[in-house]
């Protein structure tokens, strides 16, 4: 799986390019495909993607840059852990961060736009939640394989390193962390360690934790739900996941949003762990590992930003957007 190790490379470098497209053809060349026309490109400052023409259907390239390199390992790891709840790479090269997938179909969202339907949450978390206990138990291997540690014992010492980090808090910018704000962080963290211990406390075993879990990032199949994109991924608290689909759908739904439907929502995905925990000990988890979440968010798009050129405004203000959401009302 694992064949060289790079720096991050200029995706706009034609050499760059025409190695990568080597090594596209080449491993639809094993499976006997070929690229029939250009690929399509889409540029973000954490990965290049490549929507590549074949004979036989469209696949999806994907570079990512140092920080989400560990994607294409995870990938594959997924696949293999939990087969049918992730597309099943044609090929990856961890070393470099890249990723050979095939397409996926329609995503949720746009299943949702043609078809408004949303128990279709209730359906789709169950299948999640299986993924995450499925892999609960090679937790090791996936921080072996360099995905992030934001297990809840970690937390507390990841979010004293993000505060010493003025830069990407953009502390004092018109955009970004304030001083004040900043001091009340720096105040906050004898709780926020006692906030971690506690969700540990509660003996849920760490797993995968996509981090960015919203209805762009699953597709649709006929025969079940495919989860995707899963560079802000982390091994954490699973609960944590709620954080983002919470708020998604309730963004969606609109402003007056059911709160009753949202925690018809926690509660199915939660479900999966009542043959050994007790419900109101598991929606109590989950309301500690949401407010967790909001700082491996904010750690997520650090990493993501690790690249060369300066990032957008739009993408750099959402380091000390997601800490400062730290002190936020939670979705349910």
């Amino acid at each position: 799986m694992t064949e060289t190790t790079t720096p991050r490379a200029d995706w706009a470098d034609p050499h760059w390019q025409a190695t990568a497209l080597e090594w596209v053809a080449d491993r639809l060349g094993r499976q006997g495909r070929r690229v029939s026309r250009p690929v399509d490109p889409r540029v973000r400052p954490w990965s290049l993607v490549w929507r590549v023409p074949t004979d036989t259907g469209d696949v999806w390239f994907k570079a990512n840059n140092p920080g989400t390199r560990h994607e294409a390992a995870l990938l594959a790891e997924l696949a293999r852990l939990a087969p049918g709840r992730v597309l099943d790479p044609i090929a990856v090269d961890a070393g470099r961060g890249w990723s050979l997938l095939p397409d996926g179909g329609p995503s949720l969202r746009d299943t949702l736009a043609a078809e408004p339907d949303p128990a279709r949450w209730e359906r789709l978390l169950p299948g999640y939640a299986a993924l995450q206990l499925a892999v609960a138990p090679h937790a090791g291997r996936l921080l072996s394989l360099g995905v992030p540690d934001h297990r809840p014992e970690a937390m507390p010492e990841r979010l004293e390193v993000l505060l010493d980090d003025e830069e990407a808090l953009l502390l004092g910018a018109a955009n970004g962390l304030s001083p004040e704000l900043h001091g009340r962080l720096r105040a906050y963290r004898g709780e926020f360690d006692a906030l971690c211990r506690r969700l540990a406390d509660f003996g849920v075993p760490p797993s995968i934790q996509h981090d960015d879990l919203h209805d762009g990032n699953v597709f649709v199949a006929a025969d079940g739900y495919r989860f995707f994109d899963w560079g802000d991924a982390s091994v954490a608290h699973p609960f944590g996941t709620l954080l983002v689909t919470l708020r998604s759908v309730a963004y969606t739904a609109g402003p007056g949003s059911d709160d009753a439907a949202l925690r018809r929502l926690r509660d199915a995905y939660l479900e999966a762990w009542t043959d050994r925990y007790d419900r109101a000990a598991l929606r109590e988890a989950a309301e500690l590992a949401m407010r967790v979440a909001t700082v491996s968010r904010a750690l997520s798009w650090q990493r993501a930003l690790v690249t060369s050129d300066p990032a957008p405004a739009e993408y750099a203000e959402a380091v000390p957007g997601w800490l400062g959401e730290l002190f936020a009302p939670l979705p349910v």
